[in-house]
C-alpha cells in the first residue's frame, strides 16, 4: 500500500499492483505526464514518480497509474495483482481496502493508515458503472463542518478477498459517511490504453477479470497471472503458459467460438491422447471469452460439490472448463444442476475435457435426470493431431524452438546462456515428416526443448533410459530435469544422506496417490521403506524439496506441491519408478483412501500405456489389482470404463473370475460393482457371469435346497450378459435352466419364488424370439403375463413396472404369430401404464415408454391404422434422440431401431423422402454398433440396409438401393450359413429385393 502525494500537495492513497506500478485516483495525481510523489506508510523517505496512465477526475473512470521511479524508498510488490469483479447478483460481497484517510490522522504523530471492511451490493451503482462500498464502522462523530472523513482515502484499492476489484473514488453524498463511491476494475480494463500500461510497466499479463465469488472454486494454476516463475525447463510446457504460442485448429476454434455464441447452457466434450493439444485448445478459448468479457472457471480438482453449486448464481456469461473429466463425473453431475437452477439470461457453457469418451462419459449423462435433459445435445469431438500436415513441421519445430529460447532464460541457473543462438543453430530431427508421432504437438514441442537443452549442455545429463528419438524425448527432458532434482537436494542438504533413487521414488509417489496437506504427505512418506525410518523433519525437508520443485498454487486449499508437467513427463518417470519397483504401489495402498486408489489406478494405466516399457506395466498392474482385489475391486471397474488404456485393468478382472482362490462372496461382489450396460466390460461381464453360475451350480449339486434360488438367479443374469455379446444359443440354454429351477420353486412356495418365475419367463420369451421359435416364446411370455397380473393386483407398486415389461413383450409375439389386434391391445395396455410410471419417474421409466411406443407404432401399423402408427414412433424417435444423446452406448441401438421403423411408417403414409431420411441415419448408427460389436449388430444392420434399398427404389435412386440391398445379402447370407433357421428366410426377402431392383430401369 502506498500513498502517492500529487501536485498541489493533494494527498491519496494507494496500491501496487506490479513492479513499479501504483494504482491511485486520477483526482490525486492529475493528468498522464505529471510527477507525484510515493511513500510507505511507517517508511523512510519518499520516491518520485510519473502519471503514466489516468482517467477523467470525478468521473467514472477516475483513476491513474503510476510508475515509480527506481529508489532506494521504493519496496515492489513480489508479483503482480489479481484483478477481479463481482459476477453474480448475490448482496453482500465482502469487501475491504487500506489507506491513509483524514480520519486515521493525528496532529504531530507520523501518517496512519485505516483498515475499513464492508460489502458490495450489485444492484447499488449500476447505472453509474460504479460500485458502493456500505462500510460496516462508519465514522463515529466527525463534525459536521462539509469535511469528509474519507478525505486521502482516494485511490486505495478495493478487494474482494484476493481480488482488486475497484478503486476508492469519493464519500458517498447523502450517506452520513458510511459508504464509499468505488472505480470499478471492470471500467479500468475496459480501457485499452490501461491495460497497455499494465502490460508495458510490470503490472503482469491481463487476459481478464475473475468472477470473486467463485475464487474458492478455481484452479489458481488457470490464471496466467497467477503461475509461479517456471523452476525447471519442463514447466515452460505446461499448456497454461502458452510458451509457444497457439496455431492451428481454425475450424474447430470457429466452431467452439459459435457455440458460445449461440445463448443459453450447452456442454461439449472434446477427447483424445495426452499431448494432442486439448488444454492449450481450451486455454486459448478461455483467453478469447475472458476478452470478450466472459467469465471463465477452470474448477479446482477439490472444489466440494456444494462450492460447485454457486455457479448458478452466474450473471454474466460463463465458461467452465472441466479438465479431466473423466475422473471427475459428480463435479459434472453438480454443474448440469447449476446449469438447471441457472435463469438462463446469459451463457452457461461447460467444456470437458478428457482422454477418452468411454463409459464415463455414458454414466455421468445418465447419471440425473438434469443430466439427461442437459447433456442431450452435447458435442463430442476427438481431438485428431495438430501437425497431421508432414510439410509444415519443420516451420512449426523452428517456431516453437524460438518461442522456447525465448521463455529459458525464466528458468534459474539457464540465463547465461544465448537460448536465440541455440534455436537458429538446429537442425529439425530427419525424420520429422515421416514419423507420425511427430504429429503430436506436445511431442513436437517436447523434441524442440530437449534439442535445445543438449546443444548448450556441458555434462553429460542423468540419463533414465531410452534412446534419444521422438519415442524417448520424454526421458530425454526427464534427464535434463534430473539435474534441478540433485542441486536442489543437494541445497536443502537431503543428498548425500538419501540416495537420489529415494528421492526419485518419492516423486513418483507423489503423482501416484497425492496429498492433500503436509499432514497427509508425511503418511505418504512413512509408506515408503526408505522414508519410512526417517525422523520427522528429514520426511519434512523431502516435502519442501517436492515444493520447491513444483510449487503448489496459491489457493489456500491447495496440496502441499504442485505436479511435474506435461502430464507425459509424469507419467513416464513414474512409469519408469514402477517398472524398476514393481512393489511400490503396494507400499502406498496399505492405508489409503478411495479417491487415492483411484488416482492410484488411473496414473498407473496412463503410464503402462506408455510404448517404451513394451507391456510390461500391463502385467506388473494387472498383478496389483489381483493381489489387493477386495481393495481395489469398486475402483478397478471404475475405472476401466474412465482410462484410456483398460487392459491391465480388464485382464485383472478376467484373471480375478478365472482364479480359483477367488470366493464365490468376492465374484458375487466384483459382479454388483458392473454397470448394467457397457460396451468395454461387455465381455468381461460375461465371463464374470459365466464363472459365477457354475460356481453356484457346484454348490447347488451338493446342497439344493440352500443354493438352487442362486443357481437360477446366476443363470437368468447370465443369459442376458451371453445376449448382449451376441451368444444368442447358449443365452436361451441358460435361461431356459433358469426357468425350470425357479418352476419347480415356485410351486413349493409362491410367495417367495413367483416374481423370479416370471421374470424368467420374460427373459426366456425375449431369448426364444431371438432364435426364430416365436410359439413357444409366445407361450412363456403369456404364461409370465398371468403372474405379474396377479402379483400387480397385490401390490402394484412393486409389479405394475413388470407387468408393462411383460405386455410389451408380448405383444411383439402375438404380432410375430399374426395375432395383430390382440398384439395392439397388449401394447396399448403397457404403453398406458409406462406414461403413468414414466410422468412420476422420468429417469427410471422414459426408456420402457420409448421402446413400447416403438411396439405400438408397428402393431398399429399391421391394423392399418397408419396415421396413428407414425405419431406413435416419432414420439418414440423424440424420446430415443433424448436418451441416445446422453448415452449413446445404452441408448444408440433404440434410437436406430426406432428410426428404422419411422422410415417404414413415413413410407407407407406416401412422405418418401424423410422416410429415406430416416432409414440412412438408421443404417449410420447400425454400421457403428456393428464394428464395435458385430455378432450383436449387423443382422440389425443388414435389415436397416434392406429397408434402405427399398426407399433408394422407390424413389429413383435405383443403383444406389442395389448397392444397399446386395450388402444385406452378402450380410445376412453369412448369417444364413451359421444359423439357417433365423436368418434364410430374411435373406431370401433381400434376395427378391436386389432382383427387383436389378429390374429396375436407369
Amino acid at each position: 500500500m502506498s500513498g502517492p502525494k500529487g501536485p498541489g500537495s493533494e494527498s491519496g492513497s494507494g496500491y501496487a499492483v506490479g513492479g513499479r506500478l501504483v494504482l491511485t485516483s486520477a483526482h490525486v495525481t492529475g493528468p498522464t505526464g505529471g510527477r507525484v510523489q510515493v511513500f510507505h506508510p511507517g517508511g523512510d523517505g519518499s520516491a518520485g514518480g510519473t502519471v503514466v496512465w489516468a482517467g477523467k477526475p470525478g468521473g467514472r473512470d477516475d483513476a491513474a497509474l503510476v510508475l515509480v521511479d527506481d529508489s532506494p524508498y521504493w519496496r515492489p510488490p513480489a508479483a503482480p495483482v489479481l484483478w477481479g469483479r463481482p459476477d453474480t447478483k448475490r448482496p453482500g460481497t465482502p469487501c475491504e481496502t487500506w489507506g491513509v484517510p483524514d480520519e486515521a490522522q493525528r496532529p504531530g504523530r507520523p501518517v496512519e493508515t485505516a483498515h475499513l471492511h464492508g460489502e458490495v451490493n450489485p444492484g447499488s451503482g449500476f447505472v453509474g458503472n460504479q460500485y458502493v462500498m456500505d462500510l460496516r464502522t462508519p465514522a463515529v462523530g466527525w463534525p459536521g463542518d462539509g469535511t469528509s472523513p474519507w478525505s486521502g482515502l482516494s485511490g486505495a484499492a478495493v478487494f474482494c478477498d484476493r481480488y482488486l476489484t475497484g478503486v476508492v473514488a469519493s464519500d458517498r453524498q447523502h450517506s452520513d459517511h458510511s459508504r464509499l463511491n468505488v472505480v470499478p476494475s471492470y471500467v479500468l480494463h475496459h480501457d485499452p490504453a490501461f491495460r497497455t500500461a499494465l502490460a508495458d510497466h510490470g503490472g503482469g499479463p491481463q487476459v481478464g477479470l475473475e468472477a470473486v465469488e467463485f475464487q474458492d472454486l478455481a484452479d489458481p494454476t488457470a490464471r496466467p497471472a497467477a503461475r509461479p516463475a517456471p523452476v525447471t525447463p519442463a514447466a515452460l510446457l505446461e499448456a497454461g503458459r502458452q510458451t509457444v504460442p497457439f496455431h492451428g485448429r481454425e475450424e474447430l476454434l470457429a466452431q467452439l467460438e459459435a457455440w458460445c455464441g449461440q445463448g443459453g447452457f450447452g456442454a461439449w466434450l472434446l477427447h483424445g491422447p495426452g499431448g494432442q493439444g486439448k488444454t492449450r485448445l481450451a486455454h486459448h478459448l478461455s483467453r478469447l471469452r475472458t476478452a470478450q468479457g466472459w467469465t471463465v472457471l477452470w474448477p479446482r480438482a477439490g472444489a466440494r460439490p456444494d462450492q460447485l453449486l454457486e455457479v448458478r448464481r452466474a450473471a454474466k456469461p460463463l465458461l467452465v472448463v472441466l479438465d479431466y473429466a473423466e475422473t471427475r463425473p459428480d463435479q459434472l453431475t453438480v454443474l448440469v444442476e447449476a446449469a438447471a437452477e441457472h435463469p438462463g439470461t446469459s451463457p452457461f457453457k461447460v467444456l470437458l475435457l478428457a482422454r477418452a469418451a468411454g463409459d464415463w462419459w455414458q454414466q455421468a449423462a445418465t447419471a440425473t435426470r438434469q443430466a439427461e435433459d442437459h447433456l442431450t445435445t452435447a458435442r463430442t469431438n476427438v481431438l485428431t493431431p495438430l501437425e497431421d500436415k508432414p510439410d509444415r513441421r519443420t516451420d512449426h519445430y523452428l517456431d516453437a524452438a524460438r518461442a522456447l529460447a525465448i521463455a529459458l532464460p525464466a528458468v534459474p541457473s539457464l540465463a547465461g546462456h544465448d537460448w536465440i543462438a541455440a534455436a537458429k543453430d538446429l537442425q529439425p530431427p530427419r525424420n520429422l515428416g515421416e514419423d507420425d508421432a511427430y504429429g503430436n504437438a506436445l511431442t513436437l514441442h517436447m523434441t524442440a526443448l530437449a534439442d535445445l537443452l543438449d546443444a548448450v549442455r556441458t555434462e553429460p545429463v542423468d540419463s533414465t533410459g531410452g534412446e534419444e528419438d521422438v519415442r524417448d524425448v520424454e526421458d530425454r527432458l526427464l534427464g535434463h530435469e534430473a539435474r534441478y532434482w540433485q542441486g536442489s537436494a543437494a541445497a536443502r542438504g537431503l543428498t548425500p544422506g538419501l540416495g537420489m533413487d529415494t528421492l526419485r521414488t518419492a516423486l513418483a509417489a507423489a503423482h501416484l496417490t497425492g496429498a492433500v496437506d503436509r499432514e497427509h504427505a508425511d503418511l505418504l512418506w512413512r509408506r515408503l521403506p526408505a522414508l519410512a525410518d526417517q525422523p520427522r523433519d528429514r520426511r519434512n525437508q523431502v516435502t519442501a524439496w517436492l515444493a520447491t520443485l513444483y510449487p503448489a498454487t496459491s489457493s489456500r486449499n491447495a496440496p502441499p506441491w504442485g505436479t511435474l508437467q506435461p502430464d507425459r513427463l509424469a507419467e513416464r518417470h513414474t512409469g519408469r519408478t514402477l517398472d524398476a519397483d514393481p512393489h511400490l504401489a503396494d507400499h502406498l495402498l496399505d492405508g489409503t483412501d478411495g479417491t487415492q486408489a483411484e488416482q492410484l489406478l488411473t496414473v498407473y494405466s496412463r503410464a503402462a500405456a506408455h510404448p517404451a516399457f513394451r507391456g510390461r506395466l500391463d502385467t506388473h498392474l494387472t498383478d496389483l489389482c489381483v493381489r489387493h482385489h477386495r481393495q481395489l475391486s469398486p475402483h478397478i471397474v471404475t475405472t476401466a470404463t474412465r482410462t484410456d488404456h483398460p487392459t491391465p485393468l480388464t485382464t485383472a478382472l478376467d484373471n480375478l473370475t478365472t482364479d480359483t482362490a477367488t470366493t464365490l462372496d468376492d465374484l458375487d461382489a466384483l459382479y454388483r460393482r458392473f454397470p448394467s450396460t457397457s460396451r468395454r466390460l461387455a465381455t468381461t461381464a460375461a465371463r464374470l457371469a459365466t464363472t459365477i453360475t457354475r460356481r453356484y451350480r457346484t454348490l447347488a449339486e451338493a446342497n439344493p435346497d440352500a443354493y438352487l434360488p442362486n443357481l437360477a438367479g446366476a443363470l437368468n443374469n447370465l443369459s442376458i450378459r451371453l445376449g448382449e455379446v451376441g451368444r444368442r444359443e447358449e443365452g436361451l440354454a441358460a435361461v431356459e435352466e433358469a426357468v425350470t429351477i425357479r418352476r419347480t420353486l415356485a410351486e413349493a412356495n409362491p410367495d417367495a419364488h413367483l416374481p423370479n418365475l416370471a421374470t424368467a419367463l420374460n427373459n426366456l420369451s425375449i431369448r426364444l424370439g431371438e432364435v426364430g421359435r416365436r410359439e413357444e416364446g409366445l407361450a412363456a411370455v403369456e404364461e409370465a403375463v398371468g403372474h405379474y397380473r396377479t402379483l400387480a393386483e397385490a401390490n402394484p407398486d412393486a409389479y405394475l413396472p413388470d407387468l408393462a415389461g411383460a405386455l410389451n413383450n408380448l405383444s411383439v409375439r402375438l404380432g410375430g404369430v399374426g395375432r395383430r389386434e390382440e398384439g395392439l391391445a397388449a401394447v396399448e395396455e403397457a404403453v398406458g401404464h409406462y406414461r403413468t410410471l414414466a410422468e412420476a419417474n422420468p429417469d427410471a421409466y422414459l426408456p420402457n415408454l420409448a421402446g413400447a411406443l416403438i411396439n405400438l407404432s408397428v402393431r398399429l401399423g399391421e391394423v392399418g391404422r397408419r396415421e396413428e402408427g407414425l405419431a406413435a414412433v416419432e414420439e418414440a424417435v423424440g424420446h430415443c434422440r433424448t436418451l441416445a444423446g446422453a448415452n449413446p452406448d445404452a441408448y444408440l441401438p433404440d434410437l436406430a431401431g426406432a428410426l428404422n421403423n419411422l422410415s417404414v411408417r413415413l413410407g407407407a403414409v406416401g412422405r418418401r423422402e424423410e422416410g429415406l431420411a430416416a432409414v440412412e441415419e438408421a443404417v449410420g448408427h447400425y454400421r457403428t454398433l456393428a464394428e464395435a460389436a458385430p455378432d450383436s449388430y449387423l443382422p440389425d444392420l443388414a435389415m436397416a440396409l434392406h429397408n434402405l434399398s427399398v426407399c433408394l427404389g422407390e424413389v429413383g435412386r435405383g443403383e444406389e438401393g442395389l448397392a444397399a440391398a446386395q450388402e444385406a445379402v452378402t450380410i445376412r447370407r453369412t448369417l444364413a450359413d451359421a444359423i439357417p433357421h433365423l436368418f434364410v428366410p430374411a435373406l431370401q426377402r433381400s434376395l427378391e429385393v436386389t432382383g427387383w431392383l436389378e429390374g429396375l430401369e436407369p
